[in-house]
């Protein structure tokens, strides 16, 4: 492919909810180009931007695809964006790095929360939008009712420039609103026909909208349209292209891309209707001092590429995706990454069409490419000259939500673990892992079951076979009342015996005071050098617990009277004694389980705040308070029992139909109710008498 200058690419994503067939559209796009001669299908597993193994099983996207193409003297970057829900990095990091959203929406469906989501993503971003309604050769495809719910949805700055002819099996071509032409055909064929008269209403309906929103993309073409009510078509493609780059008109066309119908003319309005990479604003970011720097889009300025996708692969290695924001990434150079701050080597720089690479020799201002093997340079990273220094503004990745403990089946499973949790992890900025020092179990965040599922299977590729067992919560327990009582431990075995003896005292300590040891000794009844003994003896005790295994906190230990003997005396045994007097006194402590607890934020549509209230008290949660923050959503505040949270994530999915997210932080301790501390004493106990 050669190389284009910056006002010949444009750079589109594919954006929309799981199955609305973005990666068919991307197939269509490339077929209709010429850029591949036959269409792949992900039923099949042959498409081009589904090439990862749990892809082609799954039947899904999970990782951005990158699928370039040439049309009409421009070089577009078509990126194929994963609609699933627990990849919304994906779609953060696509939203980072092209200039307009193509939102496929299918003809049958309801306006679904994938296509709100990137919708609102790609607004926020400033980018081009538009929408492709999909699928219209299937049956109950309804152009007009999908019309009327986007506009419900996104509001009135939805307007068609294109209206279908027939439909299901009858879909044969489209009508274009701007040049009142019709035309049907298949892939870069298409003939001009007479606009069929049963359409004539619809389309004078449909234009009429049409002008409308473009019109209110310039001042001057509002006021011709509000005396004269009409506009030439050059003022109509006027007031589009500027509507279209300020963000107040979202133009939708139509198409069936398993039959290859509508790439071609989703094609010329791309290259004639979008902006270039050199009609966007400049990229900011921080120079080395902290202060704010601009990077215009242009090959003369200083090199400033973005990370934005990571692929590990045990066999090749590391390949990195960027997206040249300004200057030239050129092959067999050095390059600066100002996040980590070290030099990388770039060997051979490639473009990128799914699986496919191709050599160049360099990628210029505003397109994108991939390099391989780069040792320190993750998703979000800046790549510069070190002398010309810039940290670009990053990819805002979610946060992880949901959490699920692994064990490794093996002992050399054990062994490859962590670096092929680190291999992931590198790839993937929205998964984390961590060994939790409490419960001793290996931990990994992601942003849902489906993700982490998919974790599971990566790991594989790195030899590290695991599975996934129940989270531990991280129980504590404590004291709630006075009590005191003696440990002895004396043994007798022939020659120096053992011989510790000491009276405790146990009272509760305020919650998060830890644990407190006082020496109320008096009389020299246990000499001072073993009372660090004693102390640790109790230490040990409360890590066994008191009621099921769980560590003990929170409270004060005074020990208070004991005896010795002068030979049979020694550390060990009053650390016995300690363990031992530990053990009778908690007992008649009035011990209680304690468990963690969480802040909990969730922001959801409005009309869902009761479902959303009405779960969380049912996981026995309190509501702390609610607090509107614009577009109709609100928030919720509570806390509530870790215990209760651990599958939130997916209960959220389900409550709001995705249309909710949530923070949660840890809080504090609280004790457990009754009924289920007894539940939890009797699992401990069951899982003794198991290991027995």
């Amino acid at each position: 492919m050669k190389k284009y200058a910056i006002d010949s690419i444009r750079n589109i994503g594919l954006f929309g909810h799981q199955g609305s067939g973005k990666t068919s559209l991307a197939e269509a796009l490339l077929v209709a180009s010429g850029a591949n001669d036959r269409m792949g299908r992900t039923d099949d597993g042959t498409a081009t931007t589904d090439f990862d193994p749990e892809e082609v099983r799954r039947h899904i996207s999970i990782n951005i695809g990158l699928a370039p193409c040439e049309w009409n003297g421009c070089k577009i970057n078509v990126v194929d964006v994963p609609g699933y829900l627990d990849f919304e990095g994906e779609v953060r990091a696509a939203v980072r790095v092209v200039d307009g959203a193509i939102l496929v929406q299918p003809a049958q469906n309801e306006v679904e929360v994938g296509l709100e989501i990137a919708s609102a993503l790609a607004a926020e971003a400033g980018l081009a939008r538009a929408i492709y309604v999909s699928r219209m050769d299937r049956e109950n495809a309804d152009f007009g009712a999908v019309l009327g719910k986007l506009r419900a949805v996104l509001g009135s700055g939805i307007a068609p420039v294109q209206v279908p002819i027939g439909v299901a099996d009858g879909f044969k071509g489209i009508v274009d609103l701007v040049a009142q032409k019709a035309y049907v055909g298949a892939g870069g064929e298409f003939t001009e026909v007479a606009v069929p008269a049963e359409l004539e209403q619809t389309v004078a309906d449909y234009r009429a909208m049409l002008i409308e929103a473009a019109a209110e993309g310039d001042d001057e073409l509002t006021e011709k349209f509000l005396m004269e009510e009409t506009l030439t078509d050059e003022e109509i493609e006027k007031g589009l292209s500027e509507g279209i780059a300020a963000g107040t008109v979202v133009p939708v066309l139509c198409g069936a891309s398993p039959r290859n119908m509508g790439g071609a003319a989703l094609l010329n309005f791309v290259t004639h209707m979008f902006p270039s990479p050199s009609q966007r604003p400049a990229a900011t970011g921080k120079a080395a001092d902290g202060s704010v720097v601009q990077r215009e889009p242009s090959e003369a300025a200083p090199l400033s590429a973005l990370v934005f996708k990571t692929l590990a692969d045990p066999f090749v290695g590391q390949l990195t995706y960027f997206r040249v924001f300004s200057g030239v990434m050129k092959s067999d150079s050095h390059v600066w990454n100002s996040v980590s701050g070290k030099d990388e080597r770039v060997g051979q720089v490639y473009i990128v069409r799914g699986k496919t690479q191709e050599a160049v020799t360099e990628v210029g201002a505003g397109d994108m490419g991939a390099v391989a093997k780069l040792s320190a340079t993750h998703s979000g990273d800046t790549l510069c000259e070190q002398t010309k220094l810039v940290v670009l503004d990053s990819i805002a990745f979610p946060k992880p939500v949901y959490e699920v403990a692994i064990t490794p089946k093996t002992k050399v499973d054990e062994d490859k673990l962590g670096p092929g949790l680190q291999r992931v992890a590198a790839e993937d900025p929205t998964f984390s892992f961590r060994r939790d020092p409490q419960t001793f179990q290996t931990v990994m965040s992601g942003m849902g079951e489906t993700h982490l599922n998919i974790v599971v299977e990566k790991l594989k590729k790195f030899q590290a076979n695991v599975e996934t067992v129940p989270l531990k919560v991280p129980f504590r327990e404590t004291v709630t009342i006075k009590a005191e009582g003696q440990g002895r431990h004396k043994k007798q075995t022939g020659g120096r015996g053992q011989y510790g003896d000491c009276h405790i005292r146990l009272e509760p300590n305020p919650r998060g005071a830890g644990f407190e040891f006082v020496d109320a000794i008096v009389g020299g009844s246990i000499p001072r050098q073993y009372l660090p003994a004693i102390e640790k003896g109790v230490i040990e005790a409360m890590s066994t617990g008191i009621l099921a295994g769980n560590t003990v906190v929170d409270i004060k230990c005074t020990c208070y009277d004991g005896s010795y003997h002068d030979v049979d005396s020694s550390e060990q045994a009053f650390k016995m004694a300690g363990i031992l007097a530990f053990n009778a006194v908690s007992q008649k402590a009035g011990p209680v389980i304690l468990e963690p607890m969480v802040t909990v934020s969730v922001v959801v549509p409005e009309g869902m705040m009761g479902d959303v209230m009405s779960d969380m008290s049912g996981k026995r949660g309190r509501i702390v308070g609610t607090e509107s923050i614009g577009r109709g959503r609100t928030c919720v505040k509570a806390t509530a029992p870790l215990s209760e949270m651990v599958r939130y994530a997916i209960d959220l999915r389900s409550i709001a139909r995705g249309r909710g997210t949530f923070e949660m932080e840890p809080s504090h301790y609280e004790e457990v109710p009754a009924h289920i501390a007894q539940q939890i004493v009797a699992e401990y106990q069951k899982s003794r008498d198991e290991q027995k």
